[in-house]
């Protein structure tokens, strides 16, 4: 993943020679004079201070690289809630990331200021006083775009938590890195525009209100002064200059178009296809087989792109098949065949045991939330009406009770008579129930203690409705809606991959498996599948699970993940089909329970 990285950001050094030279053509261009806005331009791209700016404009996209590397993963990180969301936001890990782009955003900002040029420039000039002395004053104009360039960092770095950004899919349809570049180029230069102009667009609102804080920390940090003469830029009218705003929206766009260049060139290069060897002929070089790829801890990465050369070789690389069936020597085993098998079936099993955990899950809340139906219903009185009732049967309860229980549970009497010997003429004494019968009193006490329980449960969830029916806590601690479904097929690419590759190699064993070798485990392959699938479907029954997702808006983040269950139920079925079209009546002969041979049976007639 380094080597690839590494390129990645080698061809993102290479192309920002021409992006540059773009944004220089584009924030100087004047439709009164073009040859002389062309040859200015050609006079800048040569002089010392853009060189200078291109020499750091290359160590920005290097240290965007390095987080790219850093960030990345094959797993998105789904939030359920409103809250999950926020605590991902205000993780140390994502205030580092946003700190370090906001750093990078003031230094794209600055090189964008020395190639605009003019009043952009410089941070200070000469400007004179009231009696007519020089002084240095504040250029508001080259802070408005330093400032500019870190918020719109900043706004990245958020945006690409919410949108997933550090997710990297998979493709399905193979393609050379040149053909996905050129492909995915138009939406890379329309996202960087849309959103540096939502990002200028918040900018200019913060900065109209909170301009002042950052002018007069500078001015104090750098002893410089502001102009009175000028016009303050955190004004409608400093504002309204149309010069500014597109100034501040092409720099922001370049900003943007560059980062996002580098991730799009990581995204095609980390997930590019590679080749494992099944088996080798040196042990030095066992570990770097797919077998032993797939099953020892490697990065996540790795063994996606083993379940991905595992979907592609099944289906169409014949000797590499032959490689997958063969039998060790001297031993006569079936090495690879077992470990790719029983990762995948590993892999499945997993899937199902989520599932399942996950449906009983739903199905106890969902009884829990009947019950309680009821109880949300009722109105103040009515719930006093019910703690009263409970109270009463209480106290019919505690006089049988045991003297400890009773002193547990009666209220602190404050009266002179507490803890002191009282006449029977104050205080008759009651009659002394069941005093002889050791086994009811013990019934009582055990009835007692339950029904203060039941009184403590009854105060916790009137608590619970209470705090549910605060708005703001329900908007941050309510399940969103698809999130959990999401979130629990959220690596269901690795298990697409699994079932393809198992499903089109046990296809090819039909006629290729000349030992056998698959034969052995053909009956915990189709359980596994079959179980699977039940509990795929159970899954679906469910609300929001079969609901299709909203479409996003426009940003570089990957959305893919959210259809993952809706293509894993396809593969699923798809695979379960070519095996029983390949093999047939010839699956009545494998060892199977009767439930999923009458489930095997459906998909043997076509009514799945």
């Amino acid at each position: 993943s380094i080597v690839r990285t590494f390129s990645s950001n080698a061809w993102a050094v290479l192309l920002l020679l021409p992006i540059t030279a773009v944004f220089v053509i584009l924030s100087r261009f004047s439709l009164l004079h073009p040859i002389q806005t062309i040859s200015e331009c050609l006079s800048l791209l040569t002089s010392a201070s853009a060189i200078f700016s291109f020499i750091l404009l290359c160590g920005v996209i290097l240290m965007i690289g390095f987080l790219n590397l850093e960030y990345y993963t094959v797993i998105p990180a789904i939030a359920c809630s409103k809250i999950a969301l926020l605590g991902q936001l205000l993780h140390p890990r994502q205030f580092v990331n946003s700190l370090v782009h906001c750093i990078m955003g003031i230094i794209v900002a600055w090189c964008c200021a020395i190639t605009i040029g003019g009043r952009y420039e410089t941070l200070c000039y000469t400007c004179t006083q009231s009696d007519g002395s020089p002084q240095m004053c504040l250029n508001e104009f080259h802070l408005i775009l330093l400032l500019a360039g870190a918020f719109v960092g900043f706004s990245h770095s958020l945006l690409g938590v919410i949108y997933n950004m550090n997710y990297v899919s998979f493709h399905t349809v193979q393609q050379y890195k040149y053909l996905r570049f050129k492909g995915s180029l138009p939406l890379v230069v329309k996202c960087s525009a849309t959103q540096a102009l939502y990002s200028i667009r918040n900018y200019i609102v913060v900065y109209f209100f909170l301009g002042y804080i950052p002018k007069a920390w500078v001015c104090k940090t750098l002893n410089l002064h502001l102009n009175s003469t000028a016009q303050p830029l955190d004004s409608v009218a400093g504002l309204l200059d149309l010069s500014l705003l597109y100034h501040l929206w092409i720099s922001a766009t370049f900003q943007l178009f560059t980062w996002y260049i580098t991730l799009q060139l990581f995204r095609i290069f980390i997930t590019e296809a590679y080749s494992f060897p099944v088996q080798s002929s040196f042990t030095e070089d066992a570990h770097q087989c797919i077998s032993k790829v797939l099953t020892d801890k490697q990065p996540m990465i790795l063994k996606f792109l083993a379940l991905q050369d595992l979907a592609l070789l099944s289906q169409h690389s014949p000797s590499r098949r032959c490689e997958v069936f063969s039998l060790s020597q001297p031993g006569g085993h079936p090495h690879n065949w077992n470990a790719i098998s029983k990762e995948c079936l590993s892999l499945m099993t997993d899937l199902t045991q989520r599932l399942v955990a996950y449906h009983d899950t739903v199905a106890t809340n969902g009884r829990a939330k009947s019950l309680s139906t009821g109880s949300e219903r009722k109105t103040s009185s009515e719930t006093s009406d019910v703690s009263s009732i409970m109270l009463n049967v209480f106290n019919y309860i505690f006089p049988f009770a045991s003297p400890a229980l009773r002193r547990l549970t009666a209220p602190v009497d404050c009266s002179p008579w507490h803890g002191t010997v009282q006449s029977p003429h104050i205080m008759r004494r009651g009659p002394k129930l069941w005093s002889t019968s050791t086994g009811k009193r013990w019934l009582m006490e055990m009835t007692g203690h339950y029904m203060i329980q039941l009184i403590r449960l009854y105060q916790l969830l009137t608590v619970k409705n209470f705090l549910a029916k605060r708005v703001l806590i329900m908007y941050l601690f309510n399940k969103l809606p698809e999130a959990s479904s999401q979130a629990l097929f959220a690596d269901s690419q690795a298990h697409i991959w699994a079932l393809e590759g198992l499903s089109y190699l046990v296809q090819a064993s039909f006629s290729e498996d000349h030992f056998g070798v698959v034969q052995t485990t053909l009956p915990s392959i189709l359980s596994c599948m079959l179980v699977l699938q039940e509990a795929v479907d159970r899954h679906f029954k469910l609300p929001h699970a079969s609901s299709k997702p909203i479409k996003s808006t426009i940003s570089m983040g990957d959305s893919s993940y959210k259809t993952l269950r809706f293509a894993l139920r396809a593969t699923l079925k798809t695979a379960i089909y070519r095996i029983t079209a390949t093999f047939g009546d010839h699956l009545k002969a494998v060892q199977l329970s009767a439930e999923h041979r009458k489930r095997l049976q459906h998909f043997l007639e076509y009514k799945e």
